[in-house]
């Protein structure tokens, strides 16, 4: 018998970025449509980058004088170098050429880096993807100036395909899930619409939380689903079913034949005389209005599953021919 757990869940993304600019400047291209599926690094929009352009020249006009001024430095130093082993020049002097050398060595390397920067911020200008998925809705028109992480953001991209449901299993539950999910790795799930009635999606769980909700006695499991189709929307309700386990070779009853006394879970068994026997069982898993007799039956006895209300051990009873009340 299939142990399948019914819960509700939420789609969730498995990535869902708001497109910012990490620069200020006035947005001149956008490349997007609402809706449209983007690939990681697409191109989404351009900020004007002359200003940038023009300050990295600047930089680039400065970097080049300043290595020129090392050249110079570095021979003269060379110079200096030769001239103090002959003693023809001052120690001091060949000591302040050497000090001036590593001046223009660290000149030359902030130089570098503000050339690097504006090379960097050039780049910025041409806003990417940062992963694939479906642009949303357009927060910035074309014209309008930006500014670094700005509120909104320029869209919302989210990743369609893989997608996730995030659902909840109680903690009463969690050994067997967890058990389970030790053995084979993962366990098929499937999503379902809200009201139960459609099947949307099939997909996997391969993890759970790391802890239980202390204040809801449950534990969150994560499903992925390919959603090739793209069935599941984020942020939608579903019901996701989860196959813990299928049980072999098992007895099966219905769930009303079982009853609850001092000593524990019992059955009335009908006897050959037409009386009935309270005989304790020991139940396992439970599957709608379906049960699992572990022990205290055997496959063929008959046991009454409605009006036990009226009954007591040894008490006689009545099975019409077309009455189903009593089953094996």
């Amino acid at each position: 018998m299939p142990f399948i757990l019914s819960e509700l869940g939420t789609v969730i993304p498995i990535a869902t970025v708001t497109v910012q600019t990490r620069l200020d400047g006035y947005l001149t291209q956008v490349l997007f449509t609402e809706g449209q599926e983007m690939r990681k690094n697409d191109l989404l929009a351009v900020i004007d980058p002359r200003p940038y352009e023009a300050l990295l020249k600047q930089y680039e006009g400065q970097l080049a004088a300043d290595i020129a001024q090392l050249d110079e430095a570095r021979m003269d130093d060379a110079r200096y170098q030769k001239l103090l082993r002959r003693d023809a020049v001052d120690a001091q002097t060949a000591q302040d050429q050497h000090y001036k050398v590593q001046q223009l060595i660290g000149t030359v390397k902030s130089d570098q880096g503000l050339v690097d920067t504006y090379r960097l911020d050039i780049e910025y200008c041409h806003i990417r993807a940062p992963v694939s998925g479906r642009v949303g809705i357009r927060a910035v028109d074309r014209g309008n100036y930006v500014t670094a992480a700005q509120s909104g953001g320029l869209a919302i991209l989210t990743q369609m395909k893989p997608i996730s449901v995030i659902f909840t299993v109680p903690q009463d539950r969690l050994g067997l899930v967890w058990k389970r999910l030790r053995q084979v790795r993962e366990l098929p799930v499937e999503a379902w619409d809200s009201a139960d009635g459609e099947k949307l999606a099939t997909g996997k769980v391969s993890s759970l939380d790391s802890e239980v909700d202390t204040s809801t006695g449950t534990v969150r499991l994560r499903a992925i689903f390919d959603n090739l189709d793209e069935d599941l929307f984020p942020n939608q309700f579903v019901n996701a079913h989860l196959l813990v386990d299928t049980e072999q070779n098992v007895l099966l009853t219905a769930a009303s034949a079982i009853q609850t006394g001092p000593d524990g879970s019992f059955v009335y068994v009908v006897q050959s005389d037409s009386t009935v026997k309270a005989v304790p069982v020991k139940t396992g898993i439970t599957q709608g209005n379906t049960v699992v007799v572990m022990s205290g039956v055997k496959d063929g006895d008959r046991v009454v599953i409605s009006g036990v209300d009226r009954l007591h051990d040894g008490a006689r009873i009545s099975i019409p021919a077309d009455n189903t009340s009593a089953v094996p």
